[in-house]
């Protein structure tokens, strides 16, 4: 009987993985006719045919009308319909859980934060969560799928993060056990900063379908997202591209993971708050804030010429610096892009971080390699919770709609 069901199966795998090839040419390439598509992915006209007809049934592709085809021909025009689905992006950062739901483009068509997160309501938490997530399905039949960002290092097949600097009461927390048949539609869980890089990579015009970039995510935790050749790099725990652990001083500062020196106790918001606090002058009331609320307290003094200010934030632009020197000569990226709370310190930021680069990476790596600060228009690591989804939905469509 297995080897009577083989052919089945094998024709199965075949047929989802030109589904997922078709989708995703049209998702990068926009309008596309059917003998462009069957030029680009090497498949026959029939085929191409028989599978659009399908997509198109199910109301995944529609045809938009004539086009221009090879030799002046006339063409229909096919196009993936990227607003008929819906996706919930969860972020979630130790204090912060943001809440967003996109469409297959990444616009965000509703954002929220919940309330601050405490070590002692994590638990309350998850249950905002489980409720939120269910009325946001009832409210939108369009809604497929779930993506959840969670800090690093996220061990993707245990389904939990193994050091949350700072409020270890997440590590108690199973997101596969928690989250992954909790409702009517599938979850996926990726590391936060890996989102990210997803979400410049299906999103982000800047570097659209670039397949080598970097994602350096600087918020109440340091993380890394490399894609490379097109691929996220995982590691064999998922606990690959940990930047934010890696030490820049041999006899620095204690870290929760066990090292010392890490770069997340540099730059981070956490850091930035206990600068703050020791320092006592530059933000007053610094004490009493969030890590995000003091360090853009921060940004905003420094925006305003605050040259106290100016050298805190040059100071933490150098940290920062160091670890793309590390993401340059461990990864060789084309682009680095900068995301999350501490990215809002601007150019001033940057420019300490290309000073830095300049005075330390070799000169054709550096050459070669751009710097910039992230320019989506939600937070990277929300919508790349829906990116996640979004990359699910591609290369798995039969999860999510009747192609039989």
């Amino acid at each position: 009987m297995a080897n009577d069901a083989t052919p089945v199966a094998s024709r199965a795998s075949v047929s989802e993985s030109n589904r997922s090839r078709i989708l995703q040419h049209l998702y990068h390439n926009g309008i596309s006719s059917r003998a462009q598509i069957a030029k680009a992915l090497d498949l026959t006209p029939a085929a191409i045919t028989k599978i659009t007809a399908r997509l198109i049934e199910a109301g995944v592709i529609e045809e938009t009308g004539d086009i221009e085809g090879s030799k002046n021909r006339r063409s229909i025009g096919l196009e993936l319909d990227t607003t008929r689905f819906h996706i919930i992006g969860i972020k979630f950062a130790r204090s912060l859980v943001q809440i967003g739901v996109f469409d297959l483009c990444g616009n965000a068509l509703g954002l929220e934060n919940l309330p601050t997160v405490y070590d002692d309501t994590i638990d309350d938490t998850v249950a905002i969560i489980h409720r939120r997530v269910s009325e946001l399905l009832a409210d939108d039949p369009s809604i497929v799928a779930v993506g959840m960002a969670v800090p690093g290092p996220y061990l993707r097949n245990e389904g939990r993060t193994a050091v949350v600097s700072g409020m270890q009461g997440w590590r108690k927390i199973n997101f596969i056990d928690e989250f992954s048949s909790a409702f009517r539609v599938p979850v996926f869980i990726e590391q936060d900063a890996r989102s990210g890089a997803l979400a410049h990579y299906l999103f982000d015009p800047a570097v659209h379908t670039e397949e080598n970039l970097a994602y350096y995510l600087i918020g109440e935790g340091v993380g890394l997202g490399v894609i490379e050749n097109g691929r996220l790099i995982n590691g064999f725990l998922g606990a690959a591209t940990e930047i934010g652990h890696i030490s820049i001083d041999v006899n620095g500062r204690p870290c929760d993971c066990g090292n010392v020196g890490c770069l997340e106790r540099y730059c981070s918001t956490p850091a930035i708050h206990d600068m703050l606090i020791d320092d006592g002058e530059v933000v007053r009331g610094a004490a009493d804030m969030t890590h995000a609320d003091a360090a853009r307290a921060l940004f905003v003094k420094a925006r305003e010429g605050d040259e106290r200010a100016r050298d805190m934030v040059r100071r933490i632009g150098r940290y920062v610096g160091y670890g793309c020197l590390t993401i340059f000569n461990g990864f060789n990226p084309r682009n680095i892009i900068i995301g999350d709370i501490v990215a809002e310190a601007g150019p001033l930021l940057l420019d300490e971080v290309r000073r830095t680069v300049d005075e330390r990476s070799i000169p054709e790596i550096n050459d070669t390699t751009s710097i910039t600060l992230s320019t989506l228009s939600a937070d990277a690591a929300v919508s790349g919770a829906a990116a996640v989804a979004v990359t699910q939905f591609l290369e798995r469509p039969s999860m999510f709609f009747d192609v039989s």
